[in-house]
């Protein structure tokens, strides 16, 4: 049987505000109230506190070091105490209004100062001339607090924000503003804005105008865990348990709540408190949980929380309240493990060591040779990099035992203890996104996008979301099974979750609609496999496994193939009618890293077209989204913002990956006032054919998309040719060139150049790409038309260059022939038009060279013939 809680109330002050402060030891406890004194109690002792005198009247905070305490008061004075001798030392700071709170920074050395005053004040307790004021918020501030490190400082203002900063440098940096967190509240008022960071240092918790406490994370600023305290008045004050594991509210309604972290269920109501509870603080060490209140009272509640609970205060730190926890990685995977033990990393490859020989350096000299023994050791030679220089049979000659084995050749610098392990690409699910708060986005495409939300009851609740809402309806489920991947396009939408309670891996597919009755169809995954990624085509079902296995199956569920991928682990896949693209982890480059294989086949034909070709990614980059296009045509997504395309990858061997968007070399961009970042969702064609890459556009620092969802935008293929930078002074030079009226022809045309030279480059590769698809299928009529329609593109761009060759003067003879060369002239019309360009501009020679051309093609011959 426990033993009853015990609560000590002790006589503190004059009726009125007080507050109150441990000291990091724990050994003290500083009190501050309106009369002209401060009180220091000591822990477990029931003698008289000692009184500080020479105290400002009406003090509004304390803060405690172990050498001292601060105090402040609304006659605007920042005072610090010494707790060695008990005697006012010196003023910190000044304010021209009230002070509403200070704090202290866990190191000690620096004092935050909030007042009705627009700007906070940071000042240095040892010198109190090193000051850094916070200005960014427009009113007056109610709370401070610094987190764990002492590197950031939480500011509640009265406006109803959070404005967090960080203090890492000389001129702090405001790095985020929290909306519709707290409640805006008169600087007077006993209701609290406070925030309490956990102390994990990830995470801090705030009372909301709801009467709840709030819990955000720090790493995405998303919303976690709420505190659900059911108090009928606003919070007054709030604090964590030294490890986190507990949580401790208090209202003006007269109650005092402690609650589980981890679960946010009360574990004990006292609701017998005789006046508002203004402040509180846990014991640094023991189950003792201080506070004061309105009527200048201090109580000292020992064993606090309750016995069948307080071992949990034993225990180290304990992390926040998340709905998931952010440090889980990309999309919520964690690389190294995943269900059932199976890893997807390389296996460690531990150095070996050298076996010991009866001659071996460390039996002929023993443990105990050092450094300090080399003048007595005449000739030998340390053996001191483990290479095996010392070890000699009874000829003199070095033996083999230190020799590794062909399937473990270590090097020397493994000989040192160090093993090496290859930085393998972590597998991802196109489209998904990690969790922020208790969201996520599972998949997102031109036909829609699904999103799960994490409940309370330990289920998820998918959303699918149509942009064309009169052809398909929107959907949502309660899901208990927790799917974490999935995939969305005209036919249905396909889900995968991973393994649970003793459930194995499920992949499930749900069609929107059929001529007969819809028919959704689930199969389990084989014990100790989970899913790495999933595709869906108009045709096939593809998932990649953690066992690397690929596993194809109809739209119906009929298994059709399962094979192992040779590029292990598996990274991801994607899937068009009947190709699917698989990429894995290869062979280890320079850098440590692994290479990235891919592989495309067509299921239907059973024919491989690529085999573990190499993704050509950029140096310290990694894949971002695969994809085929709404043609058929491969297309990737890098972390440097690039999408490229493979050419040529129906023909082994001839398979090669070509840059068809650099995002940061949109035009949009050279202004240099767009801090914006892209989500790859798709490459489709708009209503006149040409090719957009569809994405959604983020802001600011922001690397996934979020609520509220962000619009789909497009922008068109344009290969790499000039930089933001460059289009910049371009478009500086067309604006000058306007205002001042130019009439010379030449700027005009370098102006032009450059828009001549992208239409050529990106027609030609659409030409090379569709001419490519056309050669290995029964090609269409629009297909046919559309190949045409490119010819004439890129013959026109190349009239046009031609005409500013000529413009630019007769030495640029010899390039302007070269581009007469480069045209189709499909029907001979398009030399006819270049001899007359360079006519009209009065270059005889080219255009004789221009008619010489032609009579050669009229007579089947061509350059190469020469």
């Amino acid at each position: 049987m426990s033993l009853p809680q015990q609560i000590r109330s002790r006589g503190a002050h004059a009726p009125g505000a007080t507050f109150l402060a441990y000291t990091p030891n724990g050994k003290k406890l500083v009190t501050a109230g309106v009369d002209s004194f401060c009180r220091i109690f000591s822990t477990g002792s029931d003698e008289e506190p000692i009184n500080v005198d020479d105290c400002q009247e009406n003090n509004t905070a304390v803060v405690a070091g172990n050498g001292f305490f601060i105090a402040g008061s609304e006659d605007g004075t920042v005072s610090k105490y010494s707790l060695e001798n008990n005697k006012f030392e010196e003023i910190l700071v000044r304010t021209s209004l009230p002070v509403r709170d200070v704090a202290l920074s866990p190191d000690g050395n620096w004092i935050a100062v909030a007042s009705d005053e627009l700007s906070v004040k940071v000042v240095n307790v040892k010198d109190m001339m090193q000051v850094r004021t916070l200005r960014n918020q427009p009113r007056g501030v109610k709370h401070v607090a610094f987190d764990r490190s002492g590197t950031r400082l939480a500011v509640s203002c009265t406006d109803g924000h959070i404005y967090m900063y960080s203090l890492d440098s000389d001129e702090p940096e405001m790095i985020r503003k929290v909306d519709d967190m707290i409640k805006s509240l008169d600087p007077e008022t006993e209701s609290s804005s406070k925030v309490l960071w956990h102390p994990d240092g990830r995470a801090f918790a705030t009372p909301t105008a709801g009467r709840e406490m709030q819990v955000m994370s720090t790493s995405d600023w998303e919303r976690q865990r709420t505190f659900k305290t059911g108090h009928s008045a606003d919070i007054t004050a709030a604090a964590w348990s030294p490890n986190g594991a507990f949580l401790a509210t208090t209202s003006s309604d007269l109650n005092l709540c402690l609650w589980d972290a981890k679960s946010q269920k009360l574990l004990k109501k006292y609701d017998d408190m005789k006046a508002t509870i203004l402040a509180m603080a846990w014991h640094p060490t023991e189950n003792i949980l201080s506070y004061t209140n309105a009527e200048g009272e201090l109580y000292i509640h020992t064993d606090f929380v309750p016995g069948e609970h307080a071992s949990s205060l034993q225990k180290s730190t304990q992390p926040a309240p998340f709905f998931h926890d952010p440090s889980e990685g990309r999309a919520g995977n964690v690389p190294a493990k995943v269900a059932n033990g199976a890893r997807l990393d390389l296996p460690e490859r531990q150095a070996r060591q050298r076996d010991g020989t009866p001659d071996s350096l460390d039996d002929l000299l023993g443990p105990a040779m050092d450094d300090d023994d080399d003048e007595d050791m005449g000739g030998f030679v340390v053996d001191d990099d483990g290479a095996g220089y010392a070890a000699v049979n009874g000829n003199g000659k070095r033996t083999s035992g230190h020799l590794s084995t062909l399937d473990n050749m270590d090097s020397k610098r493994r000989a040192y203890g160090q093993s090496f392990e290859p930085k393998t690409h972590e597998f991802f699910q196109p489209g998904s996104t990690p969790w922020r708060g208790n969201r996520r986005f599972l998949c997102s495409s031109l036909t829609g996008y699904v999103w799960t939300q994490s409940q309370e009851g330990g289920h998820h609740t998918v959303t699918v979301k149509f942009y064309d809402e009169q052809t398909h309806r929107n959907f949502h489920f309660t899901d208990p099974f927790l799917y974490d991947k999935a995939c969305l396009n005209e036919n249905g939408t396909l889900f995968s979750c991973q393994p649970n309670d003793g459930n194995t891996a499920m992949i499930y597919y749900r069609p929107h609609e059929t001529w007969t009755s819809r028919t959704d169809w689930r199969t389990n995954l084989p014990s100790g496999e989970s899913v790495t990624a999933i595709a869906l085509s108009n045709s096939y079902v593809v998932v990649t496994t953690s066992t690397n296995y690929v596993r194809i199956y109809s739209l119906y569920g009929l298994p059709i193939r399962v094979y192992r991928q040779k590029a292990s682990p598996a990274v991801t896949c994607a899937a068009w009618r009947d190709y699917i693209l698989t990429v894995g982890n290869g062979p280890v480059g320079g850098d440590g890293r692994c290479q990235l294989l891919y592989t495309i086949e067509n299921v239907k034909r059973d024919e491989v077209y690529q085999s573990e070709d190499i993704v050509a990614l950029a140096p310290n980059s990694t894949l971002a989204s695969v994809l085929f296009s709404e043609e058929g045509d491969p297309y990737i997504y890098d972390s440097t913002g690039v999408l490229l395309t493979l050419l040529h990858w129906r023909n082994s061997g001839q398979a090669r990956w070509v840059p068809m968007l650099d995002t940061k070399c949109l035009s949009r961009l050279a202004g240099g006032a767009k801090d914006e970042t892209y989500w790859p969702v798709a490459v489709g064609q708009d209503t006149d054919g040409k090719p957009h890459f569809h994405c959604m556009i983020l802001k600011g620092q922001d690397k996934t998309p979020y609520w509220p969802v962000p619009p789909l935008s497009e922008f068109e293929l344009e290969i790499p040719l000039s930089s933001a930078v460059d289009k910049k002074k371009e478009m500086e030079k067309d604006a000058d060139a306007m205002e001042e009226d130019d009439e010379d022809p030449s700027k005009k045309g370098q102006s032009k150049q450059a828009k001549f030279e992208q239409e050529l480059i990106l027609s030609s590769t659409l030409h090379t790409q569709l001419a490519s698809t056309l050669a290995h299928v029964r090609p269409s009529t629009i297909q046919k038309q559309a190949l045409t329609e490119l010819e004439v593109k890129i013959d026109r761009a190349l009239l046009q260059l031609l005409g500013l060759e000529c413009l630019a003067g007769e030495d640029r003879g010899m390039k302007a022939l070269e581009i007469v060369t480069l045209m189709h002239d499909a029907n001979g019309k398009m030399l006819d038009l270049a001899a007359k360009v360079a006519a009209r501009y009065g270059r005889d020679v080219l255009g004789e060279k221009i008619r010489e051309l032609a009579e050669r093609k009229l007579v089947g011959l061509d350059a190469e013939d020469d």
